[in-house]
């Protein structure tokens, strides 16, 4: 066993004459497997919240948009191009505006998406979020989303009139179907038309405005663009579900280091027990240092027994906190015994994702920090003169 390891655990473990030290010690190695515990918890849950919005976000859209000022005029010489490539799946043609929504009293703005029943289910999960009546679009026939039909108070089979902004025209759909993505923004400002609906309401012919492209791996949707540009007229526009919501997962990246950043305070805290038992322990063990000294002991052991002894309650957190995070996080995704509110969080229980590279993270964190903590004690019981110690011994 390494020589300052052994003397430094012997210090701080004992509980036969310094029993406050210990004690000092046991309440921070508590309060650093606290800080652990807490930050594994919450940052799982947080990632859990991530990759449900994520997937929530890739089912309800495609994985590229593909679209050009002046529309798509030879979809099917695009999609030919654009499928040629290994990770590209599947193709589906698009035509997107903005349209007012009236049902009796009511005025809504909307996204209004034209689609082809057979190849959007290709393309996104629009099937698995259908909440009543069908995915399949008969002509004058209208899908909303969840949120939409308890503003305006319709139902499936009920019908509500589209005014176009740009030509004017109001046309009658029947409620067909009403999607719930569990997003509130999807759910309240996306309606779905057939796509010769649209194009006859959009009064743009048989042209295409957008197509939505499905990869094999959504995650790799920059490097399918950059194949994409290569290949595909510069006029169109390529952008990816990454791109379009940016400006959300930034936020949600942000929050994460935030709550990361506030709980690593926890650590900080009980890391200044740390340094308060260590210089504790430099006062009552000046006997000890001096006879170390004085029998030839260089500065660098002496600073290395401390620094030891410092680390010793900082892993015990650090392991503690280590375990009762990762068994709390197991317990609340097994057990789901903390329940939310759906309407407010379409959720009804926590999301919990436990990573490895979160954990392993949090444990360099908290043990870099309790090294910092022990320099300054195991300097100065290093730079202790031995005469000093000694003389009134």
């Amino acid at each position: 066993m390494n020589f300052e390891f052994f003397i430094g655990a012997r210090y701080f473990l004992t509980l036969q004459k310094e029993r406050f030290i210990s004690v000092i010690s046991l309440i921070a190695a508590t309060g650093v497997a606290i800080g652990v515990m807490a930050l594994i918890v919450v940052l799982a849950v947080m990632t859990g919240f991530d990759n449900d919005l994520k997937d929530k976000i890739i089912g309800a859209n495609p994985h590229i948009v593909l679209a050009g000022e002046e529309g798509i005029p030879d979809f099917n010489a695009i999609s030919q191009k654009a499928g040629s490539l290994k990770d590209v799946k599947k193709i589906a043609p698009y035509v997107s505006g903005q349209a007012f929504l009236y049902h009796k009293d009511k005025v809504l703005s909307l996204n209004l998406k034209g689609v082809d029943p057979v190849t959007e289910s290709d393309v996104t999960r629009i099937k698995d979020y259908i909440a009543g009546g069908k995915v399949d679009l008969p002509k004058g026939g209208i899908i909303l989303g969840k949120e939409l039909t308890h503003v305006l108070g319709v139902e499936v089979g009920d019908e509500v009139v589209l005014s176009s902004p740009v030509i004017g025209l109001n046309t009658t759909f029947k409620v067909s179907g009403i999607f719930h993505t569990g997003m509130y923004d999807y759910d309240l400002n996306l309606a779905f038309l057939n796509i010769r609906d649209a194009q006859e309401f959009f009064g743009v012919g048989s042209l295409v405005t957008q197509a939505g492209i499905r990869i094999s791996d959504p995650y790799r949707v920059v490097s399918v663009k950059k194949e994409l540009a290569k290949i595909l007229p510069p006029t169109l526009h390529i952008r990816t579900w990454m791109e379009i919501n940016q400006n959300f997962f930034a936020a949600l990246a942000l929050e994460k280091l935030t709550m990361f950043v506030i709980l690593t305070l926890i650590v900080l805290v009980a890391c200044f027990n740390i340094i308060s038992s260590l210089i504790v322990m430099v006062v009552e063990k000046t006997k000890d240092i001096g006879i170390l000294k004085a029998i030839g002991a260089p500065e660098p052991l002496i600073r290395r027994v401390f620094t030891w002894g410092g680390l010793i309650v900082g892993l015990g957190g650090t392991f503690f906190g280590i375990i009762g995070g990762v068994a709390l996080c197991f317990l609340l995704k097994k057990y789901q015994f903390i329940q939310l509110p759906r309407d407010i969080y379409y959720i009804d229980r926590l999301p919990v994702a436990l990573r490895w590279q979160d954990i392993a993270l949090i444990a360099g964190s908290a043990l870099l920090i309790t090294f910092l903590s022990t320099i300054y004690p195991s300097r100065k019981a290093a730079q202790l003169n031995p005469v000093d110690a000694l003389r009134y011994e």
